[in-house]
């Protein structure tokens, strides 16, 4: 297991410690379906209509909820039995896969290549990709964002290893972008909107036409064996949550503020950039993640070759 690998597992504690007292108060039910969610997505807006309390009460089940503060994290509980159902980007389950969690996709948002994108000041003298060659870059290791870092430099005839990556979280990153620390960060919606709003940000690349940005569920390989018609209902409310939020954004920006402590209209930009429709998992984009998985294992961030075909579950299985 190589050194990324480790860290990234131990950066899991801490919400892992949060969610032990959920794995305790529901050990021994067994008709529990226990849900990691961010602050951000659909997730959070099925959890605040309460319709999927009423629907799992019907099949005899009940839901437990539990936040974590990005993907990584939320996977390494779901591989250590700690939540049953989730959601993260693309990159995260790649680390996951590899580390030997018991992932399985199970459905799919449609690219949202603009709903996160490569930071520099305003005033930074900074004008392309190719210009972040020697400087210092903030980024949530093991994120979304990591992919698109790796993947715009390389565009920009830049090598991975050629800038030095400063790994933080989002909150520190932005503290450390705003006070100079870094000559940019790579972060995903919201807080690439709220960063821009408030300091002014530009934008070097986003991933438009250098990555796709896809958002993927995941349930564990045993919950999706032993109940499998339970996680077609989550997909089922999920779907219906979608149609609300893409044909009111405003009515999904007022209601999702308050929680992510951001403006109305901050929120209403990032959703503008999200993508839209819950889709069951396809042969086209299990070969986009195939490329991902190659990438990092290319460039020795994971410690071996998997294969994503191994973990995703397809229509009607």
């Amino acid at each position: 297991m190589t050194r990324l690998i480790q860290r990234w597992i131990a950066s899991a504690v801490l919400s892992i410690s949060v969610v032990a007292a959920t794995v305790g108060a529901s050990y021994g039910q067994d008709k529990v379906v226990r849900i990691g969610f961010q602050k951000y997505g659909k997730l959070v807006l099925l959890k605040s209509k309460g319709t999927l309390e009423e629907k799992l009460k019907g099949a005899g089940y009940k839901v437990v909820w539990t936040e974590f503060p990005s993907g990584p994290p939320l996977l390494e509980a779901l591989n250590v039995g700690a939540i049953d159902f989730g959601n993260t980007g693309e990159a995260p389950p790649i680390f996951a896969q590899a580390a030997g969690a018991p992932i399985q996709y199970v459905a799919y948002e449609p690219p949202a290549p603009k709903g996160e994108a490569i930071l520099v000041p305003k005033d930074s003298k900074l004008n392309s990709v190719a210009d972040l060659k020697g400087k210092k870059v903030a980024l949530n290791k093991g994120s979304n964002v990591h992919y698109l870092l790796v993947k715009a430099l390389e565009k920009a005839g830049v090598k991975y290893s050629e800038i030095e990556p400063v790994f933080l979280a989002p909150a520190d990153a932005r503290a450390a972008f705003e006070r100079g620390a870094v000559d940019a960060w790579v972060v995903w919606d919201p807080f690439q909107a709220a960063a821009e709003a408030a300091t002014g940000a530009r934008t070097l690349a986003d991933g438009a036409g250098i990555v796709s940005n896809y958002q993927f569920y995941f349930s564990s390989k045993k919950f999706v064996e032993s109940d499998p018609k339970i996680v077609d209902l989550v997909l089922a409310q999920l779907s219906e949550v979608d149609d609300w939020a893409k044909g009111d954004i405003h009515a999904v920006a007022e209601q999702l503020a308050p929680a992510i402590g951001l403006s109305v209209s901050v929120v209403e930009v990032a959703l503008k950039r999200q993508s839209y429709g819950i889709k069951p998992i396809t042969e086209s984009v299990i070969a986009d993640q195939q490329q991902v998985a190659d990438t990092f294992f290319a460039l020795g961030l994971i410690p071996k070759q998997i294969k994503i075909s191994d973990v995703a579950r397809r229509p009607g299985s």
